[in-house]
């Protein structure tokens, strides 16, 4: 496990104080500043300004607004990319079936998530997924969506021509990200992941950033680079997602962090990103909700982070029980985001 450095328990931090002040009057947070809040003390003083303030911010600047998403796993399937964390990677398959779903099984599935009231739609496939094959899910999918709904694709790599398609389907945005060790953990290369990010943002969809898989491991230094990045690409809805150790996969006995932990990396990411929609943190936790996060997930189908291949019977959050986490912290549901 990393050792965190340690800010003072008791007293003024007046290096923390001077970074949050910079906050409130608007400067963007370097490396080192990013680096300095994430290695604040989790029963500090410090702690609590932190928190406070990225919760003042979000409340302030989303206007209150809690945001529902919603995810549909196509398939649970062998993936080349074989990600270390992954329940789905081929070197260490550890779900309890292989399926793929049907086109009707989707657009049902997609009808009851959006009568359950949701704001965007994503469908999630393994790397391999056939792009034809999800385009044309997609199609019927798009038929049903409402106009107020953003409709997200959650897939492997793709070049410009690709983004070009989804958006021409009906795509608004899509979910990717450089991994957390690109390359290390994954079969995937950190160069061909930012070229699909570059993919994205030049066909006009909108990036969906997060820092993930975030583990006991992880330095804040690595942590606090993909919080810029995704700075540098204007993103609208930021996350932060802890990695789950799934039973079976080689990452699993590295353990994960806690909750109280999550928060706090949700706050320095809300402030040093600066999302102008939405903060997210994955999976949903409670206390995340007074430290700036304004939007959960929904999920069905085949979930990364679980063995059992349909989430909904297990790890996966229902729309009523995010629903009622948003309410709870205080947050307005209604109406669809700008």
């Amino acid at each position: 496990m990393v050792k965190r450095e340690k800010s003072l328990q008791g007293g003024s931090n007046m290096k923390i104080d001077g970074i949050l002040n910079s906050v409130r009057e608007g400067k963007l947070l370097d490396r080192q500043e990013a680096v300095s809040l994430l290695n604040i003390n989790n029963i500090s003083d410090d702690f609590y300004k932190l928190i406070s303030l990225a919760n003042e911010m979000t409340r302030s600047e989303f206007n209150n607004k809690g945001f529902v998403f919603a995810q549909i796993g196509l398939n649970a399937e062998p993936c080349s990319v074989n990600c270390k964390f992954c329940s789905m990677g081929k070197g260490h398959y550890a779900m309890d079936g292989i399926w793929k779903k049907d086109i009707d099984a989707v657009v049902s599935e997609a009808k009851t998530l959006i009568d359950s009231g949701i704001h965007d739609l994503f469908l999630m496939t393994t790397a391999d997924y056939p792009i034809e094959e999800f385009m044309d899910v997609a199609r019927h999918v798009r038929k049903i969506l409402p106009g107020g709904v953003r409709f997200v694709a959650n897939i492997g790599d793709f070049d410009y021509d690709t983004a070009l398609k989804l958006k021409e389907i009906g795509f608004t945005g899509a979910y990717h990200i450089k991994r957390l060790r690109e390359g290390i953990n994954t079969g995937a290369k950190p160069e061909t992941r930012i070229k699909t990010l570059n993919a994205i943002k030049k066909a006009g969809l909108e990036l969906y950033y997060c820092v993930e898989p975030i583990g006991p491991e992880h330095t804040y230094e690595e942590m606090a680079d993909e919080m810029l990045r995704a700075r540098e690409y204007n993103v609208g809805v930021m996350a932060v997602m802890r990695r789950i150790p799934v039973k079976g996969t080689p990452l699993y006995k590295k353990g994960q962090i806690s909750p109280l932990e999550l928060s706090k990396i949700a706050a320095v990411a809300r402030l040093v990103t600066r999302p102008h929609r939405a903060m997210n943190v994955h999976e949903p936790v409670q206390m995340s909700l007074i430290c700036g996060v304004n939007q959960l997930y929904a999920e069905v189908g085949a979930n990364p982070r679980d063995d059992v291949s349909n989430t909904e019977k297990s790890r996966g959050f229902t729309v009523e029980a995010v629903r009622q986490m948003l309410e709870d912290a205080g947050y307005e549901l209604n109406g669809f985001p700008v």
